[in-house]
Parts: structure tokens; C-alpha cells; sequence
């Protein structure tokens, strides 16, 4: 049997590619993915470089939270007819009999942080092994490579169904990176009346158009139109967006922050959000409902992520994956490892 490979981060600035000599067992109640596709995020390269907050991430750790894959077996308890299905699957390992979780609220367990990838072994692996409850099932005739996304995704319908957009609405989206794309396709559907993308980079600019947004603006063109927008959905987690996005917001608008910003980021002006009666909302990670709502959308065709994937590399790429997601080049969307 070949061996199974994973990329394990052993402490800061230090990794390394491990081989077991079997792939691991699930347990009961979990099953065995054989992955198809990882993605590589801002977070991992936190991981990677030490600056995921404190609580965040347990060294040692293999990382990968955004996966797609198949079914390769059943841990005692679980379906076997689930052996050989196409999936996805959630990375928050919530405790599920808080107050909190018992609402749907699993993103804000109550129990303590536990995440794929994070704190528990990922998906820059040959395998993984997690709860069957966890998994969303795909068609038949999915693209994995693409669903690899859809991880992200979910985090964008919980910011989505958080929203609540309605149809006719002026709605922006501010930063046009793998979130804020995805963001566009959401909002397209819902027919607004203007859909805005707001990023400083040409290249980013033109994809959202290319997936449904009407006008796309860089940051000091937006300007012009601060006051205008019903909905704005903040992406970006640069040090001005959340600010930025309040200012776009029309006077009683929406905004739903999901960019996640380092220390020291610009406020959110309390005069400002007093006097025009905004209402905010963040959104951190998915709940279930979000993934039954992103992975509904992936297989009827509304969510076309395969548009965003810009890089591929072997899984024994890992350090060139971190790299490339953290050049700011703006040629560099999605990179995906491929065991």
C-alpha cells in the first residue's frame, strides 16, 4: 500500500513532508476522505508564519481547512453507501449540546475552538479522517478540483443568508479577492440593482465583472459614491475596508464584515454609525445551514467557482503554495495542493 503523505507544520517556519506507512483508520462515527484538492488561504500562511492568534492553531499541525475529495471508508456506525461519494465537508469540530450550537450556531461553540486544520489534522494530506456529520455531499458529476472552494463559499452564504439581500437593492462588495468573487456570484443572484466590487487590483476588478458584478471601482473611485448602497459585504480584511464599507453603506443600510484584519486596523467611526442607523453584522467561519446553502448553490450551477483557481501544485509544493499566497502579486488567485 502506498504510503500517506502529509504536510506537517512542526512549529513556526517549520515544516516538513511526513509518510505513514498506512493511511489512518476512522473511527466510529468518522470516515476516511482521499483528497482530491486543497486549498491554500491567508490562514495557512498564518499558521505558517506564526501570526494566527493565540488559541487559533495547535503545533504541531497539518494544515488545510478548504478540501474536497471522496469517500474511501466507514468507520463503525456510519453508512457504507457513503464509500465513494463526492464531498466536501465543515472544519469547525463543534461540541454540538451547547446553547449555541443547539441554535445553529456552531462557529460560536461555546466548548472551546476546534477547527480542520487548526487544531486538528487537515487536508495538505493524502487523507483525512472526520466525523461523517461533518461531510456535505456532492453530484456525481462534480468537479472536485473546483469544490475545493467551497470552503469559502460557505463562509460567503453565511454572510449572504446574514444579509439577506432582496431584489432591487444597491449592494457593493468590497475586495475582490476569493472571497469577494464568490460574494459577486451570491449577490448576482439575488437581481439587484447595482452590484459594485471595490479592489485596488486591475485583474481582480475584471473578474468581477466577468462573474456578475455591474461596475467595478478601485478604492478611490468608490469614494465618489459613499452613502449610495443598501448592502455592502466586506471581503477584503485590509486595515480600511470595515471603515470603508460603513462609509458606502447609504444612511439605514446593511453592512456584513467577513474580511478578517490583522491588530490595529482602522475603527468603524461611532459618530457615524450612530447618526446613519447602520446595521452591522461579521461573520467568522459557517454553520451548517451555510454549507447546505453554498453546496446547493455549487451543484445546480449557480456557483462557479473554477474561475478563481489560478495555481496547482503537488502537494510537495507546499512551501511555493505559501509563498505564492503571500507575494501580493495580483496575477495569484486560488492556489490549490493536489495530492
Amino acid at each position: 500500500m502506498t504510503a500517506a503523505r502529509s504536510i506537517v507544520v512542526e512549529r513556526p517556519g517549520t515544516f516538513r513532508l511526513a509518510a505513514a506507512g498506512a493511511p489512518p483508520e476512522p473511527g466510529p462515527g468518522e470516515v476516511r476522505v482521499a483528497v482530491h484538492a486543497a486549498g491554500v488561504c491567508a490562514s495557512d500562511r498564518e499558521v505558517y508564519d506564526g501570526t494566527r492568534a493565540d488559541g487559533y492553531v495547535r503545533y504541531p499541525v497539518v494544515p488545510g481547512h478548504e478540501w474536497s475529495g471522496t469517500v474511501a471508508a466507514a468507520g463503525p456506525g456510519v453508512d457504507p453507501a457513503l464509500v465513494g461519494r463526492k464531498c466536501v465537508g465543515e472544519g469547525f469540530r463543534a461540541c454540538q449540546t451547547c446553547e449555541r450550537c443547539r441554535s445553529g450556531e456552531t462557529s460560536l461553540c461555546t466548548a472551546g475552538y476546534e477547527e480542520t486544520g487548526f487544531t486538528r489534522p487537515g487536508a495538505f494530506a493524502d487523507h483525512l479522517v472526520l466525523p461523517a456529520r461533518l461531510l456535505h455531499l456532492l453530484d456525481d458529476d462534480a468537479n472536485l478540483t473546483a469544490a475545493a472552494l467551497l470552503e469559502p463559499a460557505a463562509v460567503v452564504a453565511a454572510a449572504v443568508l446574514r444579509a439577506a439581500p432582496r431584489p432591487g437593492e444597491r449592494v457593493a462588495v468590497v475586495g475582490a479577492g476569493t472571497l469577494g468573487l464568490l460574494a459577486v456570484q451570491f449577490l448576482a443572484a439575488s437581481t439587484p440593482a447595482e452590484l459594485l466590487a471595490v479592489d485596488p487590483r486591475d485583474r481582480p476588478r475584471r473578474q468581477a465583472l466577468d462573474l456578475g458584478a455591474g461596475r467595478a471601482a478601485d478604492p478611490a473611485e468608490a469614494k465618489e459614491l459613499h452613502g449610495r448602497y443598501d448592502l455592502v459585504v466586506e471581503t477584503a480584511g485590509a486595515p480600511g475596508t470595515a471603515r470603508d464599507s460603513c462609509l458606502l453603506a447609504r444612511r439605514g443600510g446593511r453592512v456584513v464584515l467577513t474580511g478578517m484584519p490583522e491588530p490595529g486596523a482602522h475603527g468603524i467611526d461611532p459618530v457615524h454609525l450612530s447618526v446613519s442607523q447602520l446595521t452591522i453584522a461579521s461573520v467568522f467561519g459557517a454553520p451548517p445551514s451555510a454549507w447546505a446553502y453554498a453546496t446547493h448553490a455549487f451543484n445546480h450551477g449557480l456557483l462557479r467557482p473554477a474561475a478563481l483557481i489560478t495555481h496547482q501544485l503537488p502537494l510537495e509544493s507546499f512551501g511555493e503554495a505559501v509563498r505564492l499566497v503571500g507575494s501580493g502579486d495580483p496575477e495569484v488567485g486560488k492556489v490549490l495542493l493536489k495530492p
